[in-house]
């Protein structure tokens, strides 16, 4: 029993017909960010949008000017206080910012910026010791449902080949550290062969897929990563070959880019996909 001067630490914020529609929050209003403000205000049974956080505010507000419900534009420290979830669509440096108010009091993170977990560990603790859950949605990726059954039994390789556009690859830091010029290759070229933790230092805004597939199956430094820049490309393409004492599965994505050529398509549409899942009377896949 706790004495007097001792709080419990808070509940999960875990979706629940009883308590009500869940509050959803932004971090980042770019591409995906705003893809799921639109899809939250179009309406999704047990959701609703009611706070959002930018680097330009003011440009954030005109961005969402139009939603049939206005949300506040606040800073990012103001965000845990009105939402019980918060979908982290920012630069990763901002990850800690955003994710340990939320994880302190117990509630739930959609983490886009995977890469970014493998420096700030402790957000995991965090979130243990309180009862919070870091969640890295499927992405721009497929298959992790079958990556993680895999790995309730033994999974002995995993291997990624990434394939990109070379504008989506331009100025990763390390091209630009180990000085390999791409901006007029004429044929495919591999830029990078490694683990995923590696590439999340060196590819941070491209690689979160990568992340991703390690976390759901033997880790960031035991799967092996390929990065290609090909001229020929205008989608980012993502092969993954598993061998485990399950299954062995070979799986292969072509993702049509946003706005911006380092991000697909479908990342939001993943988002959108598993909060529509949470109060969803039927469920199809785990």
């Amino acid at each position: 029993m706790s004495s007097p001067d001792t709080e419990p630490a808070p509940a999960p914020a875990t979706p629940d017909h009883s308590r009500g529609v869940l509050r959803v929050a932004i971090a980042g209003l770019g591409a995906v960010g705003l893809r799921v403000a639109h899809a939250l205000d179009e309406g999704m049974p047990g959701c609703a949008l009611v706070a959002v956080s930018a680097h330009d505010r003011v440009r954030a507000a005109e961005r969402l000017a139009h939603l049939r419900r206005p949300v506040p534009v606040v800073p990012v420290e103001e965000l845990e206080a009105l939402a019980d979830i918060v979908v982290e669509c920012a630069p990763a440096a901002l990850l800690p910012a955003i994710a340990e108010p939320f994880l302190r009091a117990g509630k739930t993170v959609i983490v886009l910026s995977s890469g970014a977990i493998l420096s700030h560990q402790n957000l995991i603790e965090l979130a243990r010791t309180h009862g919070g859950q870091i969640v890295v949605p499927t992405g721009a990726l497929l298959g992790l449902d079958a990556v993680t059954a895999a790995a309730e039994g033994e999974i002995r390789s995993v291997r990624m080949i990434t394939r990109k556009p070379v504008k989506g690859l331009v100025g990763a830091p390390y091209l630009v550290e180990h000085d390999i010029a791409i901006d007029d290759i004429t044929e495919p070229l591999r830029v990078f062969d490694g683990t995923p933790r590696e590439a999340a230092i060196g590819f941070p805004a491209n690689l979160n897929v990568a992340v991703a597939l390690a976390l759901a199956g033997i880790g960031p430094d035991r799967t092996r990563l390929e990065i290609w820049a090909d001229p020929a490309l205008t989608r980012n393409t993502h092969t993954i070959e598993v061998d485990a004492d399950s299954a062995s599965f070979t799986m292969s994505i072509a993702n049509v880019p946003t706005d911006n050529p380092k991000t697909g398509r479908i990342t939001a549409l993943s988002v959108i996909s598993y909060l529509r899942k949470l109060n969803a009377p039927l469920r199809v896949g785990s």
